[in-house]
C-alpha cells in the first residue's frame, strides 16, 4: 500500500495498522477524522481497492467526500489517479471510489456493497438503524471467498476467524465510520458506541473481537497546525455564540442528549411516563373524549416520518417510520389512523406537508375521521386561539396577555402548552399537587416504540431569546444548525395538544367526576 503521511492524525495509527472489520472514528469538527480516512482510502484505492463512501442521504456528488479525498491525493503527491467527477480511478492498479446515498438505495446497493474491499461512511450519527442492518449484512466475503477461506473448517467465534483470516490472505471487507456523537439513541450508537465509552473517556481507544472505536478532537491536534487552519477563529466564535451543549458536541464531540434552557425538562418528561397506569390516577386518567392522531412528514437530511395517537390525556402510540417517498409515508400514518381508529388527523403542513391536502382527503373519504392541515408557522392573529388569555403553569404568570401577544407562533404555542402539560404531571406524580386531569399528559410505553428517543427530542428543544417578547423556541433549520436532530416523533406529539378540535358529529361527551389527587 502506498505510503500514508500522517504528521497530524496519529490518533489514526491503530485505523491505519490494526485489522478489524469494523472500525469507528469519532469526535468533533477540528480533529482531521475525515482527512485522515481521505488518506487512507486514496492509498488503498492505489493498490487496486474498491471503496464506497457513502452518508445517509445524499443528493450529489458535491455532498459526498469526493472533493476531500481529491484534495488529499493532491497533498499526498500520490499519482495516477483520474476523477471522472462521480468515481476516483487509480489506472495503474485498476482501484476505484464510488459514491452512494443510503436511505434511499440501501436495498439496491446489496448486490453491489457484497462486492467491495471497504466502505466509508460519512456523518455515522445520521444512520438509520435500518441502513444499519443491511450494511452490516451486506458488507462481506461474498460465498465464493467464503467458502475458499473456511475450506471446510468450522469457526465458532470472531477471534478464530480473524486468526484464519491472517494465515490464510484473505481480507475481509472494512467499514469505517467517521463521525460526531449525536443523541444516545443513534443507531450507531446504541449498537456500538455504548459498550466503548467507559474505555474512550480513559483512553480515547477501544477494542473488542468485531470493533475499533477511536475518539479524537481539535485537542488532539498540533497547536500550530490547528490555528494555520483557521479553526481556531471558528472554535472561539462559536464558543461565544452556541449554547454550552451545543458547543462541547461541536468541538469536543460530546453526546447531544441536554439542551441549555430546554422548554421540557427531563424530571418533567420521566414523571408522565406511564403516568396513567399509577394506582392512584388510573381513574383521573381514564381515556375519554375524541381520539387524535398526526402525522410529521420528513423535511430533509436524517428526518423520519413521525406519527402519534392520542385518547383523552394519554399519548397511546409513538412511532416512526425511515425515509422513502413523502406519499408512502402519509400512506402509513393514514393507516395508523385508520387503525387506531381516530376521529381527527393532523399533519404538519409547514416544508413538505404542504402538498399533502389531497392524499389526506382521499386516504380519509368515507370515514369518519376528520382532519386538518396544522400550521407551525402561523404567527401574530394567525395563529390558534389568538384571541385566548394565556396563564403559565410555571414562572412568570403572563394573565393579562393573548395567545398572540405571548407566542412567536403556532409552534411555539404547541410546545410551550406541552411543556405545562409535562410540568402539571410532574406536579401531581412526584410533587403530590392536585391537577386537573384535562391538564396532564402521560406517555404509554406500550404503545411509544423508542421512549428514550422520544425524551431526547423533547428534552432538547431550547427557548431562545428575542427582543421582541414573545416566546419562541428554535426551528428545524436552526436545530439543525446546532447539531440537533429534527424532533418528528416529538411534532406529532406536539401537534396532538396544540390543536383542540371539535368534537365529532357521532361522539357524544362523557360525563366525568373529576378525582381528587392526595
Amino acid at each position: 500500500m502506498t505510503s500514508i503521511n500522517v504528521e497530524y492524525v496519529q490518533n489514526l495509527h491503530p485505523v491505519f495498522t490494526i485489522p478489524k472489520r469494523i472500525k469507528i472514528i469519532v469526535g468533533g469538527r477540528g480533529s482531521t477524522k475525515s482527512t485522515g480516512i481521505a488518506d487512507y482510502v486514496a492509498a488503498k484505492v492505489s493498490s487496486g481497492e474498491l471503496w464506497c463512501c457513502a452518508r445517509e442521504n445524499q443528493n450529489s456528488i458535491e455532498e459526498s467526500v469526493h472533493r476531500t479525498i481529491l484534495d488529499e491525493i493532491s497533498r499526498l503527491g500520490i499519482e495516477g489517479f483520474e476523477d471522472t467527477k462521480t468515481s476516483i480511478t487509480h489506472e495503474a492498479s485498476g482501484g476505484r471510489t464510488f459514491y452512494r446515498g443510503l436511505a434511499r438505495n440501501i436495498t439496491s446497493l446489496k448486490s453491489t456493497l457484497s462486492g467491495i474491499d471497504g466502505l466509508w461512511i460519512e456523518e455515522g450519527e445520521d444512520i438509520s438503524d435500518n441502513t444499519l442492518r443491511v450494511l452490516t449484512a451486506s458488507v462481506r466475503l461474498n460465498a465464493k471467498d467464503t467458502e475458499l477461506l473456511l475450506g471446510g473448517r468450522k469457526v465458532t467465534s470472531q477471534t478464530q476467524l480473524d486468526k484464519l483470516i491472517d494465515e490464510s490472505g484473505f481480507k475481509m471487507p472494512e467499514i469505517i465510520i467517521t463521525m460526531n456523537r449525536g443523541g444516545r439513541t443513534g443507531a450507531v450508537a446504541k449498537k456500538w458506541l455504548e459498550r466503548a465509552e467507559a474505555k474512550l473517556s480513559q483512553c480515547g481507544y477501544y477494542e473488542d473481537d468485531a470493533i475499533m472505536v477511536v475518539e479524537m478532537n481539535y485537542t488532539d491536534m498540533p497547536q500550530s497546525w490547528f490555528i494555520a487552519s483557521g479553526l481556531e477563529v471558528e472554535r472561539l466564535d462559536d464558543k461565544d455564540k452556541l449554547t454550552d451543549s451545543a458547543y462541547k458536541h461541536k468541538w469536543l464531540g460530546e453526546y447531544l442528549d441536554h439542551i441549555d434552557n430546554a422548554i421540557i425538562k427531563g424530571e418533567w418528561f420521566d414523571a408522565c411516563v406511564d403516568a396513567h397506569k399509577l394506582d392512584r390516577l388510573k381513574k383521573t386518567f381514564e381515556p375519554r373524549g375524541i381520539i387524535k392522531s398526526s402525522h410529521d412528514p420528513f423535511d430533509d437530511g436524517n428526518d423520519k416520518g413521525g406519527y402519534a395517537c392520542m385518547h383523552g390525556s394519554i399519548v397511546k402510540k409513538v412511532k416512526s417510520k425511515d425515509r422513502g417517498e413523502i406519499d408512502e409515508t402519509c400512506d402509513w400514518a393514514s393507516a395508523n389512523a385508520k387503525s387506531d381508529k381516530a376521529d381527527w388527523f393532523i399533519w404538519d403542513g409547514d416544508g413538505m406537508g404542504a402538498g399533502l391536502k389531497r392524499q389526506v382527503s382521499l386516504a380519509f373519504d368515507g370515514t369518519k375521521c376528520q382532519y386538518k392541515m396544522f400550521r407551525g408557522s402561523l404567527s401574530g392573529k394567525g395563529q390558534d386561539n389568538a384571541d385566548k388569555i394565556y396563564q403559565s403553569e410555571y414562572g412568570t404568570k403572563k394573565e393579562s396577555k393573548t395567545y398572540a401577544e405571548t407566542f412567536k407562533n403556532n409552534r411555539a404555542q404547541g410546545y410551550i402548552t406541552l411543556a405545562d402539560k409535562c410540568y402539571n404531571t410532574y406536579r401531581c406524580v412526584i410533587k403530590g399537587e392536585y391537577v386537573d386531569p384535562d391538564d396532564m399528559i402521560s406517555f404509554d410505553s406500550d404503545g411509544v416504540e423508542d421512549m428514550q428517543g422520544l425524551r431526547s427530542q423533547l428534552c432538547r428543544i431550547p427557548r431562545i431569546d428575542n427582543n421582541n417578547g414573545l416566546e419562541q423556541i428554535m426551528n428545524k433549520k436552526e436545530m439543525k444548525s446546532n447539531g440537533i436532530d429534527s424532533p418528528n416523533e416529538g411534532d406529532s406529539v406536539m401537534m396532538l395538544v396544540a390543536f383542540t378540535p371539535p368534537a365529532p358529529r357521532h361522539w357524544a361527551p362523557l360525563k366525568r367526576k373529576t378525582i381528587g389527587i392526595v
